[in-house]
């Protein structure tokens, strides 16, 4: 049975770990958000920082790191902090490996920051379970550890003592989303507004993800179809209507779909909407009562649901956190 029960400690020992090649800024949130004093506090935590192996700490930015080299440290620790990992391919050290899950069988909390997730995940920390990472990772992560559940979405996922975070300033949800177990909602909002932050953010990661370019190959037949319906992407594009635009039937269209752009084509209309009001919303003043209009939607209301169904966030505060004016 763990040992640890980290949220009724009075001052919870935080580990983060050091690496060749550091992160500077995933550390850079460990280190503000847990190893910063915190004087108007009763209650806070101690920190160190572990060394994840034997030789030097070069971080990124030409900063050398003078950190323990006590792996045995972290069996005392109740939290421990993975911030990022120097690849998705490189190699995680056993001797690191082995004292993550002697940490965590002890009852220590485990999280990452971004990449960090390749070391939870080396370790056999994630088998069975859901994590997230940065979007650029979400696919390497699912290929290279199929038992990982991975959510490309969220800001950060908890369960089962282990927590991982999107992109890396998602590591500062993460670490208020632990303040606030730990030491309550209100210790938490103080955290952020010292950090100019809100003390939850809402949404998801797609909101920040590159639109991918639409999936055609060349001299697709697909492609008159989808450049007409985009010239015209304000008017209503029932099945029947495509299907006789590409001169066609209904269900062989649906097939052509499926094998060319590996969606439905009211899926695909509908991504095209989405991603045409997004692109209005970033680098337009077109008020929000007339994107749905021109992009098709039919209704605000429509416009709304879908907008925030694949952004994740609703279509204002899209704008005020995107939107170049």
């Amino acid at each position: 049975m763990p040992k640890i029960a980290p949220s009724s400690q009075k001052n919870p020992l935080v580990c983060a770990i050091a690496y060749d090649g550091l992160c500077t800024f995933e550390f850079g949130i460990a280190v503000e958000l847990f190893a910063l004093p915190r004087p108007e506090f009763e209650n806070w935590y101690r920190f160190a920082t572990v060394k994840a192996e034997a030789g030097p700490i070069r971080a990124v930015g030409g900063i050398t790191v003078d950190a323990q080299e006590n792996l045995d440290l972290l069996q005392e620790a109740s939290l421990i902090i993975v911030p990022g990992w120097r690849g998705a391919d490189t190699p995680v050290p056993d001797e690191l490996c082995s004292a993550l899950r002697a940490a965590y069988d002890n009852g220590a909390r485990i999280a990452s920051i971004c990449s960090g997730v390749f070391v939870l995940a080396a370790a056999g920390l994630l088998d069975g379970k859901n994590a997230t990472t940065h979007w650029r990772y979400t696919e390497a992560l699912a290929q290279r550890y199929p038992d990982v559940t991975v959510d490309p979405d969220v800001l950060f996922v908890e369960g089962e003592r282990v927590y991982t975070s999107a992109g890396s300033a998602a590591g500062l949800d993460l670490g208020l989303h632990i303040i606030r177990q730990d030491f309550g909602a209100q210790v938490a909002a103080t955290v952020a507004r010292r950090l100019v932050l809100p003390a939850q953010r809402d949404g998801g990661q797609r909101q920040f993800v590159p639109r991918p370019q639409p999936k055609a190959r060349v001299g697709s037949g697909l492609a008159a179809l989808q450049d007409r319906i985009r010239a015209s992407i304000d008017e209503d594009w029932p099945m029947e209507r495509m299907a006789k635009a590409a001169a066609t039937s209904g269900r062989t269209l649906a097939r052509r779909f499926h094998e060319e752009a590996g969606t439905t084509p009211l899926n695909w209309l509908k991504m095209e909407r989405v991603s045409r009001a997004a692109e209005l919303l970033e680098n337009s003043t077109i008020p929000l009562s007339d994107v749905w209009d021109v992009c098709g939607f039919g209704s605000a209301e429509t416009f709304r649901r879908e907008f925030r169904k694949t952004m994740g966030v609703p279509p204002l505060r899209y704008r005020e956190r995107l939107g170049a004016v």
